[in-house]
């Protein structure tokens, strides 16, 4: 057995935390509960994360520790028996263009290895197959694998001639500066319509030659492609000023580059072949084709490099992710896929002693496959290591060897251990999570019969083969399948984007947040504070603003000072002439009904709902905020700080005035105690009743039970994937239907 050592912590107060005194105990796997915003996060990554981070780098030189990232210490009397900790969030992979699932896995690098010592014929070193390496990229895309198009005949009106100004483009207009080069080059016919030039004469006006790349005839006419193209694609963007580049985007075109064909790499390093493949044709396969190929390779020089690929796409598709390829590009990944493929990085570690901590690793993932992932837990618990897991998903909660419950509620009301123990002790703990993971949820008994349909036709988007499928509408939809059958291909990438005059789509994304950013400045209801308070005070609005007039002098309305110690943690300052309130003294001395700017932006959004009861625009502000039930958020709280769950609450909460929508949620439950499922479920059937259309991708089976409707895509992911499988009520999927979705929900009556 591992040594029964405990994390001891001690009068613990970070963020909304009561002087919390906790002992965690190790070698174990410890799941914190709690509804969103109680303080799960504050214990396990402001505080155990934090502290274990900043006591590793500490162990540095000052060299290195300038370089590292800087954290703070958190607000704990005392913490003790730390071990170096492994952190796994939900952060999304960003990544730019040339990020792909095998730069990011370093599995392309060991590919790459592999073609420099065996491939033939002989290419060059690794270099020479790595598309960001001038020695391998395709010269005409840059090793991008697309090239920005300018389709500059969209710019033409075939109907009319020179002199009815048949080019929408800059100084092209009639009498305009290029006009008048052009048509006094005495080239064209000025009074004949486009649509009836010789294709000499089209040729002219678009590359300045009689034939594609032929020899210029006048130097006054560069044609107008060429001219175009060389502005835009040479020259590149930050040269041009707005009004060209807003009037030449409409002429641009993503397409696929024409000399690699989205290969990336240039011909000689695609010459090379092991096991007769080229190094992006094994990208392009799917880990489950990968593997048989790879184990096909007998060549002694290779053995090792293989050994490693084949056991780190075993592991990927151990954890879920068979239908992933090396060239996915990183930034299409879900936040679901992203955490586990950072977990694949730590399957295959042999360290022990290590705290692992994850950030819901259900995220995204089918019932399936959340047993995979619990067995992955399980395993680095096995090895000696400690996991701490913050999760709302029964499935994961109860494989805990102890549950930590904190609440009772969040922000200001929780920040408290209500419950510390086993799974079983916890479901008769009379605990708001131990209430609401012993509920059974039925299905609806009675839902809404479609009326009218939208269509999707032959959809081949990713994986989707061919599929048509009819949308229901002013119903509640569910679409469902496992993690890579093509949910988001049909849903938001097909029918998103035919009917996107009509769709709203509320996704977990970070609300584009500065530190700066508020609920309520997001939802646009600071104004009519401020708007308020001048009018009471008689002065200008500007004075409420700590972006503006308003703002501390000393610390320019950050309400705090940051020094930089350069290889040590950086030390934050409450600033001392404003206390951290943000504002001037002047701004400070006006009130409202008693209160300053600053004791206003404290307010939860429920209080102020109270206490602006005359101001009907504030009044449906904050209304919208209680309906997504974020009644406990106060009104200056940075957006930068709530989780995925909320961010997506608070993104609707702007949208929840409008009628007859078609609104697109992605997993609106992530994030989210089972107890706040059934709020989210009863304002999404509000939102069906005021006459709108609701169609929400999900996992979670509580939500499919309460559809109107669902659809099935599957049968499974990637290749295996992209087909419609099922499509009807819930009450249908569980009589008739034989999908893997089908067959959990039985299983959860």
């Amino acid at each position: 057995m591992m040594n029964q050592d405990k994390i001891v912590i001690r009068g613990l107060r970070q963020n909304n935390l009561k002087n919390v005194s906790l002992d965690i105990p190790k070698g174990k796997i410890v799941v914190f509960t709690g509804v969103s915003g109680s303080g799960k996060s504050s214990i396990v990554f402001d505080t155990i994360a934090a502290e274990s981070q900043r006591q590793m780098n500490e162990t540095y030189t000052a060299f290195m520790r300038g370089r590292l990232p800087k954290y703070e210490k958190p607000k704990v009397e005392r913490i003790d028996n730390l071990s170096a900790s492994v952190i796994v969030d939900q952060s999304r992979l960003g990544g730019n263009a040339r990020s792909t699932v095998g730069t990011i896995s370093d599995m392309y690098a060991a590919l790459r290895l592999l073609y420099s010592r065996i491939g033939e014929p002989y290419v060059g070193t690794a270099s020479y197959f790595s598309f960001n390496d001038p020695n391998g990229m395709c010269k005409t895309c840059s090793g991008i694998g697309k090239i920005l198009d300018l389709d500059i005949e969209r710019a033409i009106d075939p109907d009319k001639s020179w002199n009815e100004s048949m080019l929408n483009l800059p100084a092209f207009g009639v009498g305009n500066y290029y006009w008048k080069q052009y048509t006094s080059s005495g080239l064209f016919d000025l009074d004949k319509k486009y649509r009836d030039y010789t294709p000499e004469e089209r040729n002219l006006l678009l590359f300045g030659s009689r034939e594609p790349g032929g020899p210029r005839v006048h130097k006054r006419v560069e044609g107008i492609k060429t001219q175009f193209q060389r502005l835009c694609l040479m020259k590149g963007p930050e040269e041009q000023n707005d009004h060209t580049l807003r009037k030449l985007n409409q002429f641009m075109e993503e397409k696929i580059c024409p000399v690699c064909h989205g290969r990336r790499l240039n011909e000689k390093s695609l010459s090379c072949k092991v096991a007769g493949y080229s190094i992006d044709e094994l990208c392009a396969m799917e880990f489950t084709q990968l593997v048989q190929v790879l184990g096909a390779i007998d060549d002694p020089r290779a053995a090792t490099i293989v050994d490693a690929l084949i056991a780190s796409l075993t592991r990927m598709i151990d954890i879920g992710l068979p239908y992933l390829s090396m060239d996915r590009e990183s930034s299409t990944l879900s936040g679901g896929e992203a955490q586990r493929l950072k977990l694949v990085r730590y399957m295959g570690s042999s360290l022990t002693g290590m705290t692992y901590i994850f950030d819901e690793p259900s995220t995204g993932m089918h019932p399936r496959d959340v047993y995979r992932m619990t067995k992955l837990l399980q395993s680095l618990r096995d090895k000696g290591n400690t996991v701490l897991v913050v999760e709302h998903d029964k499935d994961v909660i109860s494989i805990a060897d102890e549950v930590i419950d904190v609440g009772p509620l969040a922000g200001k009301n929780g920040g408290q251990i209500l419950f510390q123990g086993s799974y079983e002790a916890l479901l008769l703990s009379g605990t708001l999570t131990g209430n609401a993971l012993k509920q059974i949820v039925p299905l609806k008994d009675k839902p809404r019969t479609p009326q009218a349909f939208l269509p999707v036709r032959e959809a081949c988007v990713h994986n989707l083969k061919n599929v048509s499928v009819d949308i229901p509408l002013n119903v509640l939809t569910v679409v469902t399948g496992v993690a890579g059958s093509g949910k988001s291909s049909l849903i938001r990438d097909v029918f998103a984007k035919q009917y996107a005059d009509r769709v709203v789509l509320v996704d977990q994304s970070p609300v584009t947040a500065t530190g700066r950013s508020t609920p309520s400045t997001f939802l646009g209801f600071f104004d009519e504070i401020r708007k308020v308070m001048a009018a009471e005070n008689g002065v200008d609005t500007s004075l409420f603003s700590f972006n503006s007039k308003g703002a501390c002098p000393v610390c320019g309305g950050r309400g705090q000072i940051v020094t930089e110690l350069v290889f040590m943690d950086p030390v934050t300052t409450v600033c001392e002439a404003c206390e951290g309130k943000r504002y001037s003294k002047e701004a400070l001395s006006y009130r409202y009904h008693g209160k300053n700017i600053v004791e206003i932006l404290d307010m939860s959004a429920g209080e102020a709902y109270e206490f602006f009861k005359e101001n009907k625009k504030l009044r449906k502000a904050l209304g919208a905020m209680l309906e997504v039930g974020l009644p406990y958020l106060s009104l200056g709280q940075p957006l930068s700080t709530l989780s995925g769950g909320e961010r997506q609450r608070v993104k609707l909460a702007k949208y929840l005035d409008k009628k007859g929508n078609i609104y697109v949620l992605d997993e609106p439950t992530t994030g989210l105690h089972a107890s706040d499922v059934q709020k989210v479920m009863e304002l999404l059937d509000r939102l069906v009743d005021r006459g709108n259309t609701v169609i929400v991708i999900e996992h979670n089976l509580d939500v499919m039970k309460q559809a109107d409707w669902l659809i099935d895509v599957g049968p499974d992911g990637g290749t295996a994937g992209g087909e419609i499988v099922f499509a009807g009520t819930p009450k249908e999927m569980t009589e008739q239907a034989s999908t893997i979705t089908a067959e959990y929900l039985r299983k959860s009556l």
